[in-house]
């Protein structure tokens, strides 16, 4: 084993022995007293029977999927994409696992010591489990994958094999690059369960909040997370596999694509750039060794945070970020000796080549611009949503006037706030590639998710704070215990925002390497100063740009459709009973929730299924129609457009659900709870809710995993499409 596997083995081992021992230290907690025990319970109950159902019909479609990449390409790539899936599987469930365990035990953490900071510890610590098995899972795969492929079949410099299709069908030209290949593989496996826990989480959290907010709130005007209301359980539910299991998968598969795009960028570069095949492991080990020093800097950021006494804290959001700082400095420091150490050896001549202008430390000059990039993102996101800047605030001064100008408020908020983090990102690629080159471009993504373990573990806080006040509420517990919740979880609302700037910032910078490494692919592409050009004007490609610009559009009404369809049969529901059962109002009887948490499911499991497998499906059916360069113009359509749509939603919905909690803390003095403006500001968080927790985390899913499927698929419709038979 080389050193490079063993590096790469110890980082994931030693992050995954992290999150086990803090897994049962959150678990020798006590959770409370009986009632508090019946409520997570009762959450922890729903949220296995909504992942149980949904990785079985996940599991049908991953075997359906890699048994048709098999035929198409062959066995390993299939394989790849199946430990993918497994992978990425593993890490959803014991992060929603730790969740529901996590949740009780912070309530009790707060009545218990009335401590803020004691209280944060806790839930940073189940937040931390999911973060580390998010970059300890993936970075465990792709040790797999390295060791098992690359060194012991030997393909890392192997050359290009004929496919399966090829050898049966004798197709001329259908040859891959195996190594390459079994990493796209790998990603696609990532990707598939990532989109379908995001899109099935989304509806169901959202679904379940919806149809909370709507009649609790603005209807019979209980207070949230009201014991009386019937949908809170399910709501609670939607956290964690909406927040937790699919937020893992989604960070997981961006690590992973960035990872994957950089090392088949290097592969195209060393192909179509003239570099000798001496520079071919170093460009493809940097990007691992790189991981791997990141997710180790990370585990001492996590460690920072836990190991220090928080009883005198009471500045959550500088402690949260302050591990976060700790984990991005010391993945810069490690990762300047890491470039040096790989790209040592290289000549001027090949420097000039990949035009790394500042020599070995070109690529970690690339990193280190995503980093900054990823930062300022996060900040600009934090302005637009966060209660303490101006833009927030603003939009609750809107809620006087009622839910119409709340709304229209919110529209003008999000479609600002995407000018400044698209300028932040185009600055990011142009000094990233005068300085490093294309390989330094795909190298700002993976210095955006360097530190991917920290960054979900502050974003899995959130949902956990959020259910800990949901079961405050539930077991009427003493109005302090939700003011400490009630803080974590706005500081939870501000890091979520803040994350997900990082998600479509890097989603949209890997989704630009593997489109790069397509169009390298491209029949015809020309290379020009080693850079490859797909002509936007030819009518082929145009035409394949507008339908790629629409298609996110599609794609996000069809998620907010599927939640409206979900909502409406909960805002039913709970109609019903407060209808039927009046004594459910007056506290002399217990709603149902089971009926809720039902309705959620099947609701989210029945809605999911077509959007989440659109991003696998369009880019093949129209390749074997157009051709790839129709998919290549899909490809640049979609990604610009997802990259401002999420921006959008995810800074609009954010901003709503601040601007609700500031009024609820006395932010607008005279309007609090139960106020008509409060009201307007419930109406308008709700029309947000789709938004940001459903339309806006997926749109990074669908861009990358157009782009993956449309890498591993090339070979396919190049020689295998409509047009060119018709041209014959």
């Amino acid at each position: 084993m080389d050193n490079l596997s063993i590096l790469l083995l110890c980082a994931a081992l030693l992050a995954l022995a992290y999150a086990a021992f803090s897994f049962f230290k959150v678990k020798k907690l006590e959770e409370g007293n009986e009632t508090m025990q019946k409520i997570a319970a009762y959450i922890r109950g729903g949220a296995n029977t909504f992942i149980s159902i949904e990785y079985k019909i996940l599991a049908i479609v991953v075997l359906v999927v890699a048994a048709l990449v098999f035929v198409a390409l062959d066995w390993y790539v299939a394989v790849a994409l199946i430990l993918g899936s497994i992978m990425s599987a593993c890490a959803g469930m014991v992060g929603m696992k730790i969740a529901t365990y996590a949740n009780v035990r912070v309530t009790n953490e707060a009545n218990k010591t009335q401590n803020i900071g004691k209280t944060l510890k806790v839930a940073f610590r189940g937040g931390s489990v999911m973060g580390l098995c998010v970059a300890g899972f993936a970075l465990l795969g792709l040790v797999i994958v390295y060791i098992v492929f690359g060194k012991v079949m030997g393909w890392i410099n192997a050359a290009p094999m004929a496919s399966f299709l090829n050898r049966v069908c004798h197709v001329g030209g259908m040859e891959l690059n195996p190594f390459s290949n079994v990493l796209t593989g790998y990603a696609l496996g990532c990707s598939m369960v990532a989109m379908f826990n995001r899109v099935g989480g989304g509806i169901y959290t959202k679904a379940a909040d919806m149809g909370a907010d709507l009649v609790g709130k603005t209807e019979a005007h209980i207070p949230e997370d009201d014991p009386r209301n019937p949908a809170t359980i399910a709501d609670n539910v939607g956290d964690n596999v909406g927040d937790v299991a699919g937020l893992g998968s989604d960070l997981l598969e961006s690590y992973v694509a960035s990872i994957v795009a950089v090392v088949a960028l290097g592969y195209n570069l060393i192909a179509h750039a003239g570099a000798d095949n001496s520079s071919l492991e170093a460009l493809y080990s940097f990007p691992l060794a790189f991981a791997a020093s990141g997710l180790i800097a990370c585990v001492i950021g996590v460690a920072s945070l836990l190991v220090r006494d928080l009883s005198k804290s009471k500045k959550v959001h500088n402690q949260l970020n302050g591990a976060t700082y700790v984990g991005a400095a010391l993945t810069l420091v490690a990762g300047f000796f890491v470039c040096k150490y790989f790209f040592k050896d290289f000549s001027a001549e090949q420097f000039t080549v990949l035009k790394f202008k500042f020599g070995a430390v070109s690529p970690f000059i690339g990193a280190a611009v995503g980093i900054v990039a990823g930062i300022i993102i996060g900040m600009l996101a934090e302005y637009y949503t966060s209660s303490d800047y101006k833009p927030t605030k603003v939009l609750a001064e809107a809620s006087k006037e009622g839910p119409a100008l709340t709304i229209t408020s919110g529209l003008a908020l999000g479609m600002r706030s995407c000018m400044a983090p698209c300028v932040v990102l185009g600055l990011g690629i142009i000094i990233a590639y005068y300085t490093s080159g294309l390989y330094g471009v795909a190298m700002s993504a993976m210095g955006m998710l360097s530190f991917v373990a920290l960054t979900v573990s502050v974003d899995t806080y959130g949902p956990i704070s959020d259910n800990a006040g949901g079961i405050a509420e539930m077991s009427q517990l003493p109005e302090g215990v939700r003011e400490i919740t009630d803080t974590l979880d706005a500081v939870g609302n501000t890091t979520a925002a803040i994350g997900k700037g990082f998600a479509i910032g890097s989603g949209g910078l890997a989704a630009l390497a593997l489109m790069l490494s397509y169009m390298y692919s491209l029949p015809g592409s020309e290379i020009k100063e080693g850079l490859p050009t797909l002509n936007i004007m030819e009518p082929m490609t145009l035409a394949g740009a507008i339908v790629g610009g629409a298609l996110p559009f599609f794609f996000s009404g069809m998620l907010i459709d599927a939640v409206a369809v979900a909502a409406r049969k909960m805002v039913e529901e709970v109609r019903r009973q407060f209808k039927e059962h009046p004594a459910i109002l007056e506290g002399k009887e217990d709603p149902d929730h089971n009926q809720c948490i039902k309705i959620s499911t099947e609701g989210s499991i029945g809605q999911m299924k077509v959007p989440a497998l659109m991003a696998v499906v369009i880019p093949v059916v129209c390749g074997l129609l157009f051709g790839a360069h129709f998919v290549g113009g899909i490809l640049i359509g979609s990604t610009i457009a997802s990259i401002m749509i999420a921006i959008f939603t995810g800074n609009a919905g954010g901003a709503w659900d601040n601007g609700k909690k500031f009024i609820e803390q006395g932010g607008i003095a005279g309007f609090g709870k139960g106020s008509p403006v409060h009201d307007a500001a419930v109406v308008g968080d709700t029309v947000g809710d789709p938004l940001k927790d459903t339309v806006g985390p997926c749109m990074d899913i669908f861009i990358k995993i157009m782009s993956t499927v449309s890498l591993v698929a090339i070979p396919v419709f190049t020689h295998f499409n409509l047009i060119d038979l018709l041209a014959k």
